[in-house]
């Protein structure tokens, strides 16, 4: 049993009342809508000087509390990461400005129950020891696996990948680089329900992934995929056992495809713009479907359903017309219904539900935050 847990929330600063004037700042990376244990949603988004947290009031209800802002300064990048046990965790690049000019490291924090305070934010450092070579790292992704560690990788001043991972009884290893080349920033990292994290990482020269072979293992490269995916746009969804489909917007215009290991990658629609694709597996009329969302190119939201592992007999498109800036979110809620959450163009956050009937319905009325 790892020796932390919720009742670190004793080292967690109380929770802050926003800025008066509050401006959301755009979504995290990563699962910024996630689902506690006690079946409550959460959501995130950015804002100076910190983050701002919207609760549900009780599963599955259209009452939120919030926000509640939770301080960390000089932020460029943020991710959420949610592992099995549900806790919430925080991954930052920070980027202070000093006398001897700025310098970049990389923070953590973690959530450990809904509602809850987040703990103290801890500095991981940073893998270069040179200051402007520094200042190159890229944004963190992040993993956490099924006993709980915590991987952070981030791309490095040549490109290729680096890790560091938290140890049993909360003991931080060093940075360890795990090569590649020729990296974008947009980094994906996914844990199967076997308890392997895998990385994917679009480059110039196709897709670089690295993987577990058994548990706490090391993390080995494998060869490199000969795709083109745009940089932001990957996602992976655990479609069957220990297997990833990965969904990515095509560099060729094609729109978005989707891609299993041993095959070809299967165009599957839409019409994305910039940003990533979304996925989440659900029964649907007591079918497995997945369900994605993505930021289409007129700036709403786009929602495609097909059946699990089954893109090639379709991809049902449909554009709900809500303003979509940024990455949109999709959870299960409390009672299993799909949740949709988007960002707008004037900063504000809105929740749509599936409605009972047949097929995915979203309710025609967004629930504005």
């Amino acid at each position: 049993m790892r020796r932390r847990g919720p009742d670190s929330a004793s080292t967690a600063r109380p929770l802050a009342p926003p800025p008066e004037k509050h401006q959301i700042g755009g979504v995290p990376r990563g699962r910024w809508m996630p689902l506690g244990k006690d079946g409550r949603l959460t959501l995130y988004a950015r804002t100076d000087g910190g983050l701002l947290r919207w609760t549900e009031r009780s599963p599955g209800g259209d009452r939120w509390d919030g926000p509640d802002f939770v301080p960390i300064a000089d932020l460029t990048d943020l991710t959420v990461v949610q592992g099995a046990n549900a806790y919430v965790h925080f991954l930052g690049r920070r980027e202070r400005r000093g006398s001897d000019g700025p310098s970049v490291d990389f923070v953590h924090a973690v959530q450990y129950q809904t509602g809850r305070p987040v703990t103290e934010w801890r500095s991981l450092g940073n893998f270069h020891r040179d200051r402007e070579e520094g200042r190159k790292a890229g944004a963190p992704a992040g993993a956490v696996d099924a006993q709980g560690s915590v991987f952070v990788f981030a791309r490095n001043a040549g490109r290729g990948l680096q890790m560091r991972r938290e140890g049993k009884g909360g003991k931080w290893g060093g940075w360890q680089d795990l090569k590649g080349s020729g990296l974008a920033s947009g980094l994906v990292t996914s844990v199967t329900s076997g308890g392997l994290v895998e990385v994917f990482a679009p480059g110039d020269r196709g897709a670089q992934q690295w993987r577990q072979e058994k548990p706490d293992g090391p993390l080995l490269i494998a060869q490199p995929l000969p795709f083109q995916a745009l940089d932001g746009s990957v996602t992976a969804l655990e479609t069957a056992p220990d297997r990833f489909t990965y969904y990515w917007t095509d560099t060729n215009g094609t729109g978005v495809v989707s891609y299993r290991a041993g095959a070809w990658p299967v165009p599957v629609g839409g019409s994305p713009g910039d940003g990533a694709v979304v996925a989440l597996r659900t029964p649907l009329d007591g079918y497995d479907c997945t369900v994605l969302a993505q930021r289409g190119a007129g700036g709403t939201l786009l929602i495609g359903v097909c059946g699990t592992e089954g893109e090639q007999g379709g991809v049902w498109w449909s554009d709900t017309a809500a303003e979509c800036d940024g990455d949109p979110a999709l959870a299960l809620d409390g009672h299993g219904r799909v949740v949709v959450a988007v960002c707008g163009r004037d900063g504000s956050l809105s929740v749509a539900r599936q409605e009972t009937g047949p097929g995915l319905t979203l309710s025609p009325h967004w629930h504005r935050l």
